[in-house]
């Protein structure tokens, strides 16, 4: 079954504006001046940047599957 590519534009979309957003909160986190939740907030940051990028790379995977059965 060929993926709907306007469903993987639209998701590939979605995850890299979660990304920019996290981004964004990078250099927001110092300014709370609590380290103990800065670190916390940091790794929680870094986690969700693990996950949106496995959300991409499956796109990816999806992506490359529908083009090789076109092929």
């Amino acid at each position: 079954m060929e993926t709907d590519q306007n469903t993987i534009a639209q998701m590939r979309l979605r995850a890299d504006q979660i990304s920019r957003l996290v981004t964004e909160l990078h250099p927001l986190t110092p300014k709370l001046g609590k380290p103990d939740a800065q670190n916390e907030i940091f790794r929680a940051l870094f986690e969700l940047t693990k996950q949106v990028e496995i959300v991409k790379k499956q796109l990816l995977r999806v992506e490359k599957e529908d083009a090789s059965k076109l092929l």
